[in-house]
């Protein structure tokens, strides 16, 4: 149920709309004035504020103003006998959702409170998607291996720098990038991801940089690419190093000039992207058997960073299986079974080849094995973990 707070001086006011409120199933709250409603805000969560402006002790707009400092979702509504534009437009400055004069018409109310109503449960909800987003996207750890990633992205982070991100399969060379792009100034725009492995060495150049209608056979019509996509926030090139070297050349061009072609076309199209990428292979090694481009590799290298493999953090290990304890019950809406210490020990002792990747699977493996279990034992963590061992070997 919607919980309403009426902060009026008016007791005839307050008691016709605590009716009309009450009748459309709205849980409401009364305050006599500015000042009672300040305190009732700070005490209690509304979801919207029926606030006038003319009140003792604390005007209207004094109540909203204040609001703004206690961080809560709260939707106002100021009412006015007396309202003027400018009132109301300084209100709508202060955040104000909406501004309606007395003697106010009940229905234009009405349909306020729920448009109010609608953007408070709009606002809550997206906090609690972007908690969980950062949940999920945290970078786990506490091993001086993982506190130099850490470090290195809290530096990089807020510059336009390109960054070459370094590391095995499965060690979380993709979240460095998610991290390094939500904690620059490009947060708000696209951040667009490409794995470079997964394409066709011919349908690279036209998933980077888009084609033109009749480019080739297939391109029945106009396609825009993952640089154009990407304009005003981050592009990520993942596993770069199996990129064909006639795309590594426009890729060099782009990040040269701010501009890209299409393929079949012959316009100019100037972009501005932030350049991260990823690989497990060695460049240089790649640049000597002359697989990889030299001056591309000194293009995206401005910074480096390397993550490091799971067996070079193995104290993390516990840290990482609590996580994924917690995520796979949220996911499977049960309970968070807990690792005994002689299972996490033994989880600890393994060569985790697939690194992180490798540990997320094999810990969801044994929830779903142990059954009813409440606690997973080292017996259970032996049976099977054993085919994924194996399967590195």
């Amino acid at each position: 149920m919607a919980k309403i707070l009426i902060i009026d001086d008016e007791k005839s006011i307050r008691y016709t709309l605590r009716d009309i409120l009450e009748y459309e199933k709205y849980e409401v709250d009364e305050a006599k004035d500015g000042e009672e409603g300040f305190e009732m805000l700070k005490k209690n969560d509304y979801d919207v504020a029926l606030c006038d402006i003319k009140m003792p002790k604390m005007d209207g707009i004094e109540v909203l103003e204040k609001s703004g400092s206690l961080g809560k979702d709260t939707q106002f509504i100021m009412i006015s006998a007396h309202g003027t534009i400018k009132t109301a437009v300084e209100a709508t400055k202060l955040g104000a959702f909406d501004f309606i004069q007395k003697p106010p018409d009940l229905n234009r109310l009405l349909l306020c409170v729920r448009n109010a109503l609608d953007k408070s449960n709009l606002v809550t909800e997206t906090k609690v998607l972007r908690r969980k987003i950062s949940k999920t996207y945290d970078i786990v750890g506490e091993s001086e291996a993982i506190q130099r990633v850490k470090e290195d992205i809290e530096k990089v982070a807020p510059t336009d720098a390109r960054v070459l991100i370094t590391g095995p399969n499965g060690s979380g060379k993709e979240l460095v990038c998610k991290w390094l792009h939500a904690k620059s100034y490009r947060a708000d725009k696209p951040l667009i991801e490409v794995n470079c492995a997964a394409i066709p060495s011919e349908l690279i150049e036209s998933e980077l940089f888009g084609h033109e209608k009749g480019a080739f056979t297939s391109a029945v019509k106009q396609r825009i690419g993952k640089f154009e996509r990407a304009n005003g926030g981050t592009l990520f090139l993942d596993e770069i190093g199996d990129m064909s070297l006639s795309a590594q050349a426009k890729v060099l061009r782009a990040l040269q000039e701010g501009k890209i072609t299409r393929v079949g076309g012959d316009k100019e199209i100037k972009v501005n992207v932030r350049v991260i990428a990823a690989t497990n292979k060695n460049l240089l090694k790649e640049v000597e058997e002359n697989n990889f481009r030299l001056d591309l590799y000194h293009r995206l290298g401005v910074i480096l960073i390397h993550v490091p493999p799971l067996v070079e953090r193995r104290d993390d290990i516990p840290l990482l299986i609590d996580k994924f304890l917690q995520d796979i019950a949220n996911e499977y809406g049960a309970a968070s079974k807990k690792m005994e210490a002689d299972a996490l020990e033994y989880l600890k002792g393994l060569d985790w080849k697939g690194n992180i990747r490798e540990l997320r699977n094999v810990v969801e493996r044994l929830v779903i094995m142990s059954g009813e279990k409440k606690e997973i034992a080292e017996k259970d963590a032996q049976m099977y973990t054993s085919v994924t061992q194996y399967e590195n070997q």
